[in-house]
């Protein structure tokens, strides 16, 4: 029953604290201009404010979704003659759809602000980093959207495993692996 809510707050922690390191590696360098008004943003707050405000938001949709329709598990008899699958549903389609989509929102949005942090100096090339991981994250969610809608029982599982392990190795391999070739290399 929390398999989704559980997956979709850990998940947002993880695309806020991504926008939250952007944003701020964004502010860092407007803040460097003589006389800019950025300085006084800067700092740790801003960061916490995000990470936390952008997983509240998450949590707050969990709730309302399993405090009005949650998941069930319920069995299929129709697909196969002389099986039962125990599968999950997901209770209203629409709550479900709205934790996927703000999801989605916010991997979009940490893709754009990182997109438009691309052009920071050259030594500092982590928004690059960043927007791609946020690219491939982005294409494995849409690509993950109608497999996870035409599969059925057991399947439903692997699809969502499948993702999450796709757009975790796209955070880790674009943004954390450079920096361990860096490190390496010297």
């Amino acid at each position: 029953m929390l398999r989704q809510t559980s997956f979709g707050i850990i998940f947002s922690v993880a695309v806020s604290s991504i926008l939250a390191k952007t944003i701020m590696v964004y502010m860092a360098f407007k803040a460097t201009k003589p006389g800019s008004s950025w300085r006084r943003l800067i700092g740790v707050k801003i960061s916490n404010c995000v990470v936390f405000f952008c997983s509240f938001i998450q949590a707050l949709l969990s709730i309302i979704w399993l405090s009005t329709s949650p998941p069930f598990p319920e069995m299929n008899t129709h697909l196969y003659q002389d099986k039962i699958i125990f599968q999950c549903n997901e209770g209203s389609m629409l709550a479900f759809s709205m934790l996927l989509g703000y999801m989605g929102l916010l991997a979009l949005i940490s893709f754009i602000v990182a997109f438009l942090a691309r052009n920071l100096p050259d030594c500092f090339n982590e928004a690059k980093n960043i927007t791609f991981s946020m690219l491939v994250v982005c294409s494995v969610w849409v690509a993950f959207i109608p497999s996870y809608m035409s599969a059925t029982g057991k399947n439903t599982v692997l699809v969502e495993i499948f993702a999450v392990i796709s757009s975790s190795f796209g955070i880790l391999g674009c943004i954390f692996f450079p920096k361990c070739y860096i490190i390496l290399r010297m």
